[in-house]
């Protein structure tokens, strides 16, 4: 059988454009970011917010509060080994994890609230990427001198003096990450003792690692990856534009005024001429001063972390050449639209949506509030034996077992009396404890711990009320009378009926 061969179509292959994009490269490359130093009023809030947050985050873990004898007297610790976190006169046990929840969940709240206000004002200003970042360059603008004379620096060939000053750089570098992750450590230790044993090599090999692990991460972050984490690690800028709207307050270039860019005529200065160009000089100022390297007057972009750096610049220039200030500044979208026809501005902070995070925030913040004002200081936990889940006693009485736990909240012995009520027992026993007149337990439990106790409880058959009889432990505390109760059951045989 012959073999027919398949039809080929008339066609000429397709040429690809030497500049076609699918020959372009996964990734871009980094462009080295040197911002300029700048002053002004941003850039003086943000060494406000650099050295109160620094001074916060290295001196809390010093501050001493007294708790008494058995309780550290360190303010803020989270203490590991007894499941404990105590922040000033608020101590915080495992069982009471929701508190912890309800923080994050605060914080998360209060991120949208801030966002939708003032857009990206925690990342310009109070993210630890932001701080260390701004504290690593004015290490390095000190040692290597401002934006200019940094770039030569890169650009040339290895001498001594590059040497000093880039080995200075990075040592200085590593000082502030080992500080950074010592610090971190504090928080978790007594700081004196923790301190002392670092430098005498007695401390734990956790508490080594922690350090180690993050001045690593300190140095990384902070001294090589800095924009690159904002731009590509963090997820926030991917979706901070569902927390913004129209009325948010974010970095804002009037391009109505701006444009068409230009640079400025020296004739136009002398003679006091109005340009043909817009208000922008085109001098890049806004660029060189930026930490992520954008131009703003691209419009809002995912790299802008709202630092407002860029009106810092721009005021500046603008005060130079005679032109009116904020051509870059802090507003809305809305009013610059309003001012570009003319019409008046308005700021707006009460809106349906910040309305909605305050309204949950403080919601949350009520209810833990009164959870923290209203929780007890003393607990009751019962566990019922189930194996077996009773015994018949020769007597023809039914016995039950039980473990008692008692959790001392306060940092003093405390002694209460443990009672029985809704059932009538024919027998009550706490082992290793002598009961009172009234035939009941005074049980002593030393401060801030469990006290754990084995009860024996008998009635006879009649007494109870089928195979599950409830009734109820109480604990009181013999010195202010706070009490607590459980409801449980006693076990016993069915009844036939």
């Amino acid at each position: 059988m012959a073999m027919s061969s398949l039809p080929h179509p008339d066609a000429e292959p397709v040429s690809v454009p030497e500049d076609d994009d699918r020959d372009q490269p996964l990734y871009k490359t980094r462009d080295k970011v040197y911002p300029k130093r700048v002053s002004g009023r941003f850039r003086n809030l943000k060494w406000f917010a650099l050295v109160t947050l620094l001074a916060i985050y290295w001196l809390i873990p010093w501050i001493r509060w007294d708790r008494g004898p058995s309780a550290p007297d360190q303010a803020v610790l989270i203490d590991m080994d007894l499941g404990r976190a105590y922040f000033f006169f608020i101590e915080i046990w495992p069982q009471e994890v929701y508190y912890i929840t309800g923080i994050l969940i605060m914080a998360a709240i209060g991120l949208f609230l801030a966002t939708s206000l003032f857009g990206r004002i925690w990342c310009g200003y109070g993210c630890p990427q932001t701080v260390w970042t701004d504290l690593f360059m004015l290490v390095e603008r000190y040692i290597q001198g401002d934006r200019n004379a940094r770039m030569r620096l890169d650009q040339s060939k290895w001498t001594f003096e590059k040497l000093w000053k880039i080995g200075a750089t990075h040592l200085a570098w590593i000082a502030i990450a080992m500080a950074t992750g010592g610090a971190f450590v504090l928080y978790f230790n007594d700081a004196p003792t923790v301190i002392t044993d670092v430098f005498t090599g007695q401390a734990s090999l956790g508490v080594y690692v922690t350090i180690a692990f993050l001045t690593g991460s300190t140095y990384l972050l902070a001294g090589w990856a800095r924009e690159q984490v904002c731009t590509y690690m963090c997820p926030w800028p991917r979706f901070q534009s569902a927390m913004l709207d129209d009325e948010s307050m974010i970095v804002t270039y009037e391009g109505w005024r701006g444009e068409t860019r230009g640079p400025l005529k020296r004739k136009n200065l002398t003679r006091g001429e109005v340009p043909e160009t817009g208000h922008c000089v085109d001098c890049h100022a806004c660029v060189n001063v930026c930490p992520t390297g954008i131009d703003i007057r691209d419009g809002l972009q995912m790299e802008c972390i709202g630092c407002g750096l860029c009106i810092d610049a721009c005021n500046d220039i603008m005060d130079k050449v005679g032109f009116p200030r904020d051509l870059v500044r802090f507003d809305s979208v809305q009013n610059t639209q309003l001012r570009a026809q003319g019409k008046a501005t308005r700021v707006r902070i009460i809106r349906p949506r910040t309305i909605f995070y305050t309204i949950i925030l403080v919601l949350v913040a009520s209810v833990m509030a009164f959870g923290l004002l209203n929780r007890s200081i003393l607990e009751l936990n019962v566990l019922r034996d189930r194996n077996p889940l009773y015994v018949p006693l020769s007597d023809g009485d039914v016995r039950n077992g039980y473990t008692v736990k008692v959790l001392n909240k306060e940092q003093a012995t405390k002694t209460y009396r443990l009672t029985v009520t809704g059932l009538d027992v024919s027998d009550f026993q706490v082992i290793g404890q002598t009961p009172n007149q009234q035939g009941t337990f005074d049980l002593e439990v030393a401060p801030d711990r469990v006290g754990s106790f084995r009860v024996f409880l008998a009635a006879s058959p009649s007494a109870l009320d089928g195979e599950a009889t409830p009734f109820e432990f109480t604990v009181t505390d013999q010195e202010t009378g706070n009490s607590e109760t459980y409801d449980t059951v006693f076990a016993g045989p069915k009844t036939g009926h």
